[in-house]
């Protein structure tokens, strides 16, 4: 659009004068000078900088985790409690809703779930007892078996192979790691004796006075942080109580399934081998694994290759049904891990703490995982607690 200017007249003059309009000078563009870089604020900087952070971390971690193995004594008792504690959890806070006083229900569970502890002990130590040593020659004898078969069967493979492999596996059994870690007879079962005391009273601890414990640790913290610290402590207990009830029916089923298909089989130490394959269950991926390849080695000698064939297919169709409908059931959310992170876990614990370690691994990797998620969401609607967990300032009746 033309812009119109106004016009005046002077007095007493025919001359009209335009008013003079300051035009403003066009508008220039100002030349910022480019600062250059420093040393840590370029993209390679940058770079350093986040590889630092991520070594400090790392550098962090395998210290906290060596300092964890030097009194594993303590951490391994702490850790299996709360599992415990987490799976019974709810039955204590039902009691408690049924008008049971919180110490007269504490008690209750705990004298349960010592029983129930001590009952599967003596049922396993007393079938595996006698049946051990037979169980052990029977599942050489199949590996010697399993051995021919492979130097005279369809697929060439030497003597030699066989040997390296078996030789690797001695080794890895007693290795120098393995020795130097070892203690004598009496020190195995001292430590033994006295992690199981203390597991025992920490456990108590956890269902007696598990809100007095929560509100002690988070004391320090208010507000949004200690929202996301008790949506941490929820999620937590679902995970280890729901891993360990899942697990349990898991290992529960395995052995009916495969303990009746020994039986129908007529494959001899049904019994043992149904104990060992409820125990190794607790071991996701590998457990079933290693239970089932013993129980082919005894079918293979006691009633030949067909019914040791049949043994291995029911085995598989066992963990493959528990894979696709059973875990998903009753485990639900508990154990959203992929099957490499689960063997990855396995390996770690296993290495770090043996047996209890590759129990625990698997369980303690979700916990992980979990609040990882729980900490990273920005759901509002995420319940703070579940109706387990004790609100705050609570106190145990």
């Amino acid at each position: 659009m033309a812009r119109t200017r106004q016009t005046e007249q002077v007095p007493g003059t025919d001359t009209v004068r335009t008013p003079h309009v300051p035009v403003p000078a066009p508008a220039t563009k100002k030349r910022e000078a480019k600062q250059p870089g420093t040393l840590w604020t370029d993209g390679l900087g940058r770079v350093a900088t986040r590889s630092a952070q991520v070594l400090l971390i790392l550098t962090v971690a395998v210290a906290s985790v060596y300092a964890l193995m030097q009194i594993k004594l303590l951490v391994i008792p702490i850790l299996i409690a709360l599992i415990l504690a987490a799976a019974i959890g709810p039955f204590v806070n039902m009691l408690r809703r049924r008008g049971l006083p919180g110490g007269v229900a504490t008690g209750i569970a705990f004298v349960a779930l010592l029983a129930l502890l001590a009952g599967i002990s003596a049922v396993i130590y007393l079938s595996v007892r006698n049946e051990w040593g037979e169980l052990a020659r029977q599942a050489s004898s199949g590996l010697d078996q399993l051995e021919q078969f492979l130097l005279t069967g369809p697929v060439p493979i030497e003597q030699e192979q066989l040997d390296q492999a078996r030789e690797g596996i001695v080794q890895f059994a007693s290795s120098s790691q393995v020795r130097s870690g070892a203690i004598t007879g009496l020190s195995v079962v001292t430590e033994f004796i006295a992690g199981a005391s203390l597991m025992v009273v920490i456990l108590f601890f956890f269902l007696k006075d598990g809100a007095k414990i929560w509100n002690f640790l988070l004391r320090p913290f208010s507000g949004r942080r200690e929202a996301k610290l008790r949506r941490v402590g929820s999620r937590t207990l679902e995970v280890l109580g729901g891993y360990v009830r899942g697990t349990a029916i898991v290992a529960l089923v395995d052995t009916v399934a495969i303990g009746a298909a020994l039986l129908i089989l007529q494959v001899p130490l049904a019994f043992p081998l149904a104990i060992i394959i409820f125990i190794t269950a607790f071991i996701p991926l590998v457990g079933a694994t290693i239970a089932g390849i013993l129980a082919a080695l005894v079918a293979l000698v006691a009633n030949g290759p067909v019914v040791a064939l049949i043994v291995v297919a029911v085995v598989v169709a066992v963990n493959q049904l528990e894979g696709d409908l059973l875990q998903p059931v009753v485990m639900g959310k508990s154990l959203q891990l992929h099957a490499l992170v689960i063997l990855m876990a396995l390996t770690a614990g296993t290495i770090l703490a043996g047996i209890v370690g590759a129990v625990l691994s698997v369980p303690l990797a979700a916990v992980v995982w979990a609040i990882i998620q729980v900490w990273t969401a920005e759901d509002p609607n995420l319940a703070d607690m579940n109706p387990d967990l004790p609100p705050p300032n609570s106190q145990p009746v």
